[in-house]
Formats: structure tokens, sequence, C-alpha cells
């Protein structure tokens, strides 16, 4: 298996700024990479850097410069690490791409904290990978759910099908 990662930022890939005085995080270098180098992939794999954007920040323009990518991609799996906030809208944008696997995915808080979920949800990915066939889902919570059918619980955070 060979899978495709795309970085377009959100609250994963962040990081602490490296400025004195700043509040503010900053995307840094794609989580995925870090996660990936602390196991043993059984699997091949290829990350790139799509955005470096919080999701709230994403416009259709990104979007469709995302699904031109995942488009002229050989790859037929490919994970994208997204931000949480407007993930199922990203999701429902590229909609289903013929012949490929594409699941989204990441986290409450910073892969750099230590009490992270974006292992967790990452591996729940990958793992979802080796049984998906062909189309686009949302992997979080421990749950993989299509994106049509599910939102982001305002009360909680967690995500949920609709009922």
């Amino acid at each position: 298996m060979k899978i495709l990662f795309i970085q377009t930022g959100g609250t994963i890939d962040k990081d602490y700024p490296k400025t004195n005085d700043g509040y503010a995080f900053e995307i840094g270098e794609p989580a995925v990479s870090r996660v990936l180098n602390k196991v043993q992939p059984g699997f091949e794999y290829e990350i790139v850097s799509i955005l470096c954007k919080d999701s709230l920040d994403i416009t259709d323009a990104d979007r469709a410069k995302l699904k031109s990518h995942i488009l002229s991609s050989s790859f037929t799996k490919i994970i994208v690490t997204h931000g949480s906030d407007t993930m199922p809208d990203t999701a429902r944008f590229l909609g289903i791409v013929e012949n490929k696997t594409i699941i989204f995915t990441g986290s409450y808080k910073p892969e750099r904290f230590k009490e992270s979920d974006a292992d967790f949800n990452l591996g729940i990915a990958v793992g979802a990978m080796n049984v998906l066939g062909e189309g686009t889902f949302i992997a979080m919570n421990g749950n993989i759910m299509p994106p049509d059918n599910c939102f982001k619980n305002p009360d909680n955070g967690l995500f949920e099908l609709k009922k």
C-alpha cells in the first residue's frame, strides 16, 4: 500500500510561534511526518503540503487547488490532514473521486501537545485505508463517516452522524 498524505493546516499542524510575545499559533511542518517517524509504517508514503491555513480561513479557491492536486495525483489512497471546523465542507466539496479512497482527519489539540488526539486519528485513517473502497470519508473520534452525513457537534465538538 502507498499513501499520499496532504497537509492543509489546521490544529493538527499548529505550533507555537517563534516570536517572544505572540499568542497566536503558526502552521509548522506536517505533523504526519513526526507521527510516522515514531513508528515503523508497513506501507510506503509521500507527504506534500498544499495549504498551511486554519480551516476557518480555507476558501473555495483553496478547496479547488486541493481537488486539482488529488485529481492529478497517481496515488489511489490519500489522507488529508485538515482543521476540524470546516473539514466536512472541504470533504463535501471534493466529493467522490473515481478510483480513489480519500480520508480527511485532523485533531482537536496540536500534534505537538502531549495529550493530542492526532496519533489516534491518523492511525484510524491509515487502518481504514486497508478496508475502505472508493469514496471520500472523515476519520475523527474513532469513527469513519461519510462527509455528506456528518457534522461537528457545536455542543461537544465531536463529529457525529446526522439523525
